[in-house]
């Protein structure tokens, strides 16, 4: 006699039972369940996540679903497996209340083992401090891992000695806006790290120069869409402001002097040109200068590039 098969979950078109095709995976269980009467069909499924489409072997291996990507904004870079808190097995059955008591001292124990010292303890510290102030920056993904980046080889380099952690951590992040073209002010950093300017500035210069980093100054065409984006004007009006900028630095009215306060001018001029005019004080709210800094900057280039407004 001839043994028949097991069938696959792909093949199990309908219930044996009731005959309907009304079946669910319940993930949760590992289970094939009929949805009209109940019947179990199948259990220990595999979840196999969804579909995705790869060309090469490269992009096979990067999309291959064996947990979360590794990251460096967690001190153990996310590696370390955590106990969750749902009192269920593996296979979604409530724990028994005797083994509770057990497994909560478990828990308690894989949550102090994952630091084991004071360096990693420094760490994780001071990833938690970055990722509280680039959350109240609204940074993007990867300025926070570079920032996480810095701030490793600074503690590599022991170069965390002496100084605070919170410095440390609010030079790496400035030093990672300035990496990954996504600028901000050290005023914008002060303001989230509740540290003096002149402390986050010093330790940046000291980091940059131990870490031997390639920082370029930035321009003021950097800030433009940002800039444009917080005072809701068009297109058309960064464009102008970059055509302006173009012009200024072909007439060098850009060098030996702060590139906020030029990209503020440049704004101003091309609002007040494309007919979306805002005041002198809403750029220099978002910019982060002052309006005489505007007034001075906007007269030069009016003047230098013989631009006539009406103001």
């Amino acid at each position: 006699m001839v043994k028949k098969e097991k069938q696959t979950i792909e093949e199990i078109a309908q219930c044996p039972e009731c005959g309907s095709t009304h079946l669910s995976k319940d993930y949760s269980r590992a289970e094939l369940v009929c949805r009209n009467c109940g019947l179990v069909l199948d259990e220990e499924i595999i979840d196999h996540g969804p579909e995705w489409r790869a060309f090469d072997s490269d992009q096979q291996e990067k999309r291959a679903r064996t947990g979360a990507p590794m990251t460096y904004t967690i001190h153990d870079k996310g590696l370390s497996t955590t106990i969750g808190w749902k009192n269920r097995d593996s296979y979604g059955k409530s724990i028994p209340t005797r083994n509770r008591a057990q497994l909560y001292r478990l828990r308690k124990w894989q949550r102090r083992i994952r630091i084991s010292d004071a360096t990693e303890r420094s760490i994780a510290s001071a990833l938690s401090e970055l990722d509280r102030m680039a959350s109240g920056m609204g940074l993007p993904r990867t300025v926070r891992e570079t920032a996480a980046m810095v701030y490793r080889k600074a503690a590599k380099r022991n170069l965390v000695r002496g100084r605070s952690i919170g410095g440390v951590a609010s030079a790496s992040l400035y030093a990672a806006c300035r990496q990954c073209h996504v600028p901000r002010t050290l005023d914008e950093i002060t303001s989230v790290a509740h540290m003096s300017r002149k402390e986050i500035g010093r330790t940046y210069r000291y980091i940059a120069r131990e870490l031997e980093l390639k920082l370029l100054p930035t321009i003021p065409r950097d800030y433009i869409s940002r800039f444009c984006s917080e005072l809701k004007l068009s297109a058309d009006v960064q464009a102008k402001t970059l055509e302006i900028l173009v012009e200024a630095t072909k007439k060098e009215l850009t060098s030996g002097r702060g590139p906020t306060g030029i990209a503020a001018a440049s704004l101003y001029i091309a609002s007040v040109l494309c007919g979306e005019r805002r005041t002198q004080r809403e750029v220099a709210d978002v910019a982060g200068v002052t309006e005489v800094t505007i007034r001075n900057r906007y007269k030069e280039i009016t003047k230098k590039l013989d631009i006539g407004i009406i103001l």
